[in-house]
């Protein structure tokens, strides 16, 4: 099995994430409460991540109960918090791995309102806290894929995206959930540069897809709020999927009856799909996936699993579908 599935008392957070990445953020909310929250931040997230560092608000400590989902620590085990926070996609900040953690400190972050609107009975606008019970956080440990055939595995802390539709009554003809990703000029400092994919950058995924355990809506990593090189202060987490499903900075959430036309499937539609389930056996044109760098290596040692890893959960979605075809 690459997942463990156990009741929340069966967990010890020993187990879901190494002792000194605990032991770090136990030292971490004493420095806090001892007034030296940027100097101590700073040195835990590394170089490239000070600019966010900067911002008190982002180094708040969450706290998150023990999953049911987690690795095996054995064979993935979480990375680093500077490698999870260091090494991004998020074009609006730039290209380059390393421009979010460098860029991204600039995005206000409060107040953050979430439209809803679409097939649903509570369409409105909605606060963070609206939409997630931080009373209830649990953290997650997932494994990562992206497209590019590099992964890692993180510790996401939120809730079951589930919970969060359910509170807005889908429709019984929204067949689908559609997320809109922000789109701040003067806080975002690639979107003239990058200008061949269009903005707002749009992902969605089928109801069922969205409704299935394993699907996360988060709002931390390791302890902590999550930077806004990651994705803050609201994601989603697809662990089957390629990364470029999961959708960040969410600022609209739509139910829709209509597939929605996903950012990168529109910009290259032989390279990208709908679907993007991780597929070792469908190359994208230009490389292989049938293998994967576990960071930080960068030697595509690791064979990559169908799903993720995740298939004895989700496989029944797509049953009778050609996965060679619904990419």
């Amino acid at each position: 099995m690459i997942v463990k599935v156990k009741t929340a008392a069966d967990v010890p957070s020993s187990e879901i994430t190494p002792e000194w990445a605990y032991r770090s953020r136990r030292d971490f909310i004493r420095t806090a409460a001892a007034g030296a929250i940027g100097v101590a931040a700073a040195r835990f997230a590394g170089p490239a991540s000070r600019l966010e560092a900067q911002d008190a608000a982002a180094l708040a400590p969450l706290k998150a109960k023990p999953s049911a989902y987690v690795t095996d620590p054995k064979i993935d085990p979480p990375n680093k918090y500077e490698e999870l926070t260091t090494y991004n996609n998020y074009y609006e900040f730039g290209t380059r791995k390393g421009d979010p953690a460098r860029n991204a400190g600039r995005m206000k972050t409060k107040p953050w309102t979430v439209k809803v609107d679409g097939l649903c009975k509570k369409p409105g606008n909605y606060g963070v806290e609206d939409l997630i019970d931080f009373n209830q956080l649990e953290e997650r440990v997932y494994r990562h894929r992206c497209v590019e055939a590099w992964s890692y595995v993180v510790p996401w802390i939120g809730r079951s995206l589930s919970e969060t539709l359910k509170k807005l009554e889908p429709q019984p003809g929204a067949k689908y959930v559609e997320f809109e990703t922000a789109v701040l000029p003067g806080q975002m400092t690639d979107l003239d540069d990058f200008g061949h994919l269009a903005w707002p950058y749009i992902e969605g995924l089928r109801m069922d897809e969205a409704m299935h355990p394993l699907a996360m809506m988060v709002v931390g990593l390791y302890g902590k709020v999550l930077p806004n090189q990651n994705g803050a202060p609201l994601r989603v987490h697809i662990p089957w999927k390629y990364g470029f499903k999961s959708g960040k900075s969410i600022v609209r959430i739509r139910f829709t009856d209509k597939q929605p036309a996903n950012t990168w499937a529109v910009q290259t539609p032989n390279e990208y799909g709908f679907y993007a389930n991780v597929n070792p056996t469908v190359d994208h044109p230009r490389w292989s996936q049938a293998r994967e760098n576990r960071l930080p290596s960068f030697f595509k040692n690791r064979p990559t699993l169908m799903f993720n890893g995740y298939g004895d959960q989700v496989a029944s979605l797509y049953a009778g579908m050609d996965l060679r075809k619904y990419f």
